[in-house]
């Protein structure tokens, strides 16, 4: 993109969304591909602790957003928790959505309430859909079906964290952490700007993709926020209709080398939240990049949804994905564990991210009390779902689409195709790849039933993988097919 068409994405987006996203939209654009400038670091790291020191706390963790999930379920177990972030703990700029079942952890593990989390969903849709420009539309039930209140589930999480003991940091960034033989010294920046340091049993890093240890081959570039004004009505793709979920639309083809995706939630009556997104590799990131896909958002919206849309806050940001083609991040010592995007996981952001880390959470604290109780660190990975388990390498060919102008159609028709077979499998497999939960067997014939039909998907796969990378991923999936806990169940079943 060139200077000029730079400065008038930023004019257009200044005047129809102010100034102060316009900044936030350049911090996050200057920023290097894992985020890691957005936090500060110490020229020197802090001393690492020796056997025996004293620990201020059993478990310190880094980054206060749906990772503070993790902190009243272990303080409440008995352990001393700290949560340092470089802003307010607890806070959220968007809406989320899951299925019943994943809302269940909530309650099961004893953080909240039923009656609380009940009260937290906004509104219950009859289905969701996904739809491929020029093709049909594929509708799905119990996936991303009920739509939260991210602010309040998080206002009520922060709350417990409170009365059970948890020591929470507001704008305390992490700075820097030494790990020695039986504890990590993790150093901090005071609001005055001043450093210290405490101790800990334990590190969790879930500082995102801000976090040094983050490392992604993928990047999604979403932007979009809570809207109102947007035309409604049932049957009418222009309108939204209050009982559905929008879960993937395209309205054109593969435009400045990128397939745009939207997505469309209705929230509490009268909102919607909606994204525009598309899939690159981190190394093709852009200068600019969220300033020009807002800037089409806004240009695009008119097209997609009717109405006088206004916006009543943003959501946008780089969303680090993996495709499973290369290592993916790892922790440097069993007593630094890294959780959720500085992972490459699960993303609160992305569209399935929030579900899958409501069924990480109770799992990983279990991880981290058993570690502390024993004495040791409990390894990374902890039981969290990873990303993208089997659809790496659909997700790398949708990064990749063809540049080629007749080809402009292509990825359009290609996942028509499969969103058909998809559905044609029926709602529990379905359901289950949009949760990217789908077990291997399953995958594989749904897989074997596209290509049948669209043989091109080959092609798709060996011009981006490569023959190594594509004998790579399919041994990957056929290992995972032997040894994996749902494979296995499948067997026993």
């Amino acid at each position: 993109m060139t200077m000029q068409a730079a400065h008038r994405d930023a004019d257009f987006l200044r005047e129809i969304a102010g100034p102060e996203l316009v900044e936030r939209l350049k911090f996050l654009d200057a920023s290097i591909p894992t985020g890691a400038a957005g936090f500060l670091s110490l020229p020197v790291p802090p001393a690492a602790p020796v056997r025996g020191d004293h620990c201020d706390f059993d478990v310190v963790i880094a980054g206060g957003g749906l990772s503070l999930l993790l902190a009243p379920v272990l303080a409440a177990r008995g352990l001393r928790v700290a949560v340092f972030d470089r802003g307010h703990i607890g806070a959220v700029h968007r809406e989320w959505n899951c299925s019943a079942e994943e809302l269940a952890p909530l309650w099961e593990t004893g953080l909240l309430p039923r009656e609380t989390v009940d009260a937290l969903v906004l509104n219950r849709y009859r289905h969701g859909f996904c739809r491929w420009h020029g093709g049909g539309t594929y509708p799905v039930t119990g996936a991303l079906d009920h739509a939260v209140d991210a602010s309040a589930l998080l206002e009520a999480v922060r709350s417990r964290a409170e009365a059970t003991g948890v020591r929470l940091y507001d704008r305390h960034p992490v700075i820097g952490d030494a790990a020695g033989p039986d504890a990590v010294r993790v150093a901090f920046q005071t609001p005055e700007g001043a450093s210290s340091a405490v101790t800990a049993r334990i590190f969790v890093d879930a500082r995102g993709s801000a976090s040094p240890r983050a490392r992604a081959d993928l990047t999604c570039p979403t932007v979009g926020g809570v809207f109102t004004g947007l035309a409604e009505g049932a049957d009418d793709p222009q309108r939204i209709d209050p009982t559905v979920g929008e879960i993937l639309v395209t309205t054109e083809g593969i435009v400045e080398g990128r397939q745009h995706i939207w997505e469309a939630f209705p929230g509490r009556r009268g909102e919607t939240t909606l994204y525009l997104f598309a899939y690159e590799p981190m190394a093709s990131r852009r200068p600019g990049d969220l300033t020009r896909l807002y800037a089409r958002f806004f240009e695009r919206l008119p097209d997609y949804k009717r109405g006088d849309a206004r916006m009543v806050r943003p959501t946008f940001g780089h969303i680090p994905g993996w495709s499973r083609q290369v290592p993916g991040p790892v922790s440097e010592h069993p007593r630094i564990v890294l959780f959720g995007d500085a992972a490459a996981r699960h993303s609160p952001l992305t569209f399935c991210g929030f579900g899958k880390m409501l069924r990480s959470f109770g799992p990983v604290a279990d991880a981290l009390v058993h570690a502390v109780w024993k004495g040791v660190g409990p390894g990374d990975p902890t039981p969290e779902e990873p990303i993208h388990s089997l659809t790496g390498a659909l997700a790398l060919v949708m990064a990749r689409p063809p540049t080629a102008p007749e080809s402009v159609d292509s990825l359009n028709t290609l996942l028509d195709a499969a969103f058909r077979r998809l559905h044609g499998l029926g709602d529990a497999a379905y359901r289950d790849l949009i949760r990217d939960r789908l077990d291997v067997r399953r995958f594989v014939k749904f897989a074997w039933s596209t290509s049948r039909e669209r043989p091109e998907v080959y092609d798709a796969v060996f011009r981006v993988l490569g023959p190594m990378g594509a004998a790579r991923w399919g041994l990957g999936a056929a290992t995972r097919a032997l040894f994996s806990p749902t494979a296995a169940a499948a067997d026993a079943g």
